[in-house]
């Protein structure tokens, strides 16, 4: 069994009920303002994040089952927790993932095919962190919970070097770190918390609770909410309906500017389901029903966000021009995946060190005349 929760749990926070009707929760009352501030175009703009990075998602999963991809881990489900965290954040913040995060790094500006090199073997990480049209955001870790070390580190840099607490909302900077609830087991994600308060950095630690950590339940790892966990590190905790976007942009959006404010941290836990594999090596129907995964799909956030729009009056051209884009971009990811070469031999010795080092130079050097010591051989 997972854990606890229902339509009603009002220690959630909730706007937008799973029928697309607002309906929010007594938990809700402090963000309902955020909301109220968005027009329609950022509405629609949340809708249509979703629905391409699904079939972005799609589209990868087909890669990997066709060869094309050693491994992919889908992220079918957890659109509105990604979307809503991702939209929230400030150009200047710092976003450091895991491996499922597909549509936070495209919504920072991270290139869909950066993401496939990855998975495709290609590349030790995909992207420069350092590229200006990449965020910041940081490289996906496949080591469970050691980046939020990594961005516990990095925001207590921010606060040494007065970048936030200055009270300039448009110069200040704040750290979200995203690991699910396998993850919140780890060690690391304690010692980052520790860290974290104690140093009161500008950060926020958004858990997305998938429900499974592989096949171990969430259940198993808790007896109580893992907002819980957070809690007791001396940190406010909120804990929301993961698959209402709604709920995931106004929660972040404020957890951020608390954070970024000098507050110290905050976290997120969002209540979600991992509607697929754990990734492609993985089969869940060994360890859980379908009748489980049937209760979750009738909360599907995408369709929950296209019944609200409607009753806006979101005309069905929006929509159809949304699956048209979402088409074209997993059909662009797919082009220019297929495409990919591989890497050159000297690519490995390019980027251990940040400047010239003498190794890399002599073993590239001795790669170089190994093989050249091949060349005529078969003649």
């Amino acid at each position: 069994m997972t854990s606890a929760w229902n339509e009603t749990d009002d220690g959630l926070v909730r706007i937008l009920g799973a029928d697309g009707v607002i309906a929010p929760t007594a938990a809700a009352e402090r963000y309902l303002p955020v909301i109220d501030a968005l027009d329609d175009a950022t509405l629609e703009t949340f809708y249509r994040d979703m629905a391409v990075g699904r079939a972005f998602d799609r589209q990868a999963t087909r890669l990997q089952r066709q060869g094309q991809l050693a491994l992919w881990p889908p992220s079918h489900g957890q659109e509105a927790a990604q979307v809503g965290s991702a939209r929230a954040a400030r150009p200047q913040d710092h976003i450091f993932p895991s491996y499922r995060e597909h549509v936070v790094c495209t919504i920072r500006g991270v290139d869909p095919v950066d993401i496939i090199k990855l998975m495709r073997g290609v590349s030790h990480g995909g992207w420069a962190p350092t590229d200006p049209k990449n965020g910041p955001t940081r490289i996906y870790t496949l080591v469970l919970g050691s980046q939020t070390l990594h961005a516990t580190g990095f925001a207590m840099g921010l606060a040494f070097d007065g970048k936030s607490g200055t009270g300039d909302a448009e110069a200040d900077e704040a750290v979200m770190v995203y690991y699910g609830d396998g993850s919140s087991s780890q060690g690391d994600v304690h010692e980052a918390m520790v860290f974290a308060n104690s140093y009161r950095t500008p950060e926020v630690f958004f858990l997305q609770n998938n429900q499974w950590a592989i096949s171990v339940p969430v259940s198993t790892q808790s007896p109580v909410p893992l907002a819980d966990r957070a809690r007791g590190y001396g940190m406010e905790s909120i804990r929301i309906d993961g698959n209402d976007v709604l709920a995931s942009y106004a929660v972040t959006r404020l957890a951020l500017d608390d954070a970024r404010s000098g507050d110290g941290p905050r976290a997120i836990e969002d209540v979600t389901y991992r509607m697929g594999a754990h990734t492609t090596s993985d089969d869940p129907t060994k360890y859980r029903t379908s009748d489980e995964e049937e209760s979750w799909a009738r909360r599907d956030p995408i369709e929950r966000m296209r019944v609200y729009l409607r009753s806006r009056g979101a005309a069905d051209a929006f929509f159809a021009d949304v699956d048209a884009e979402a088409a074209a971009f997993a059909e662009d990811v797919r082009v220019r995946t297929l495409a990919l070469e591989g890497p050159s031999p000297e690519s490995m010795f390019a980027h251990v060190y940040s400047d010239p080092h003498p190794l890399m130079t002599e073993q590239a050097a001795w790669l170089a005349d190994y093989e050249a010591s091949f060349e005529g051989a078969g003649e």
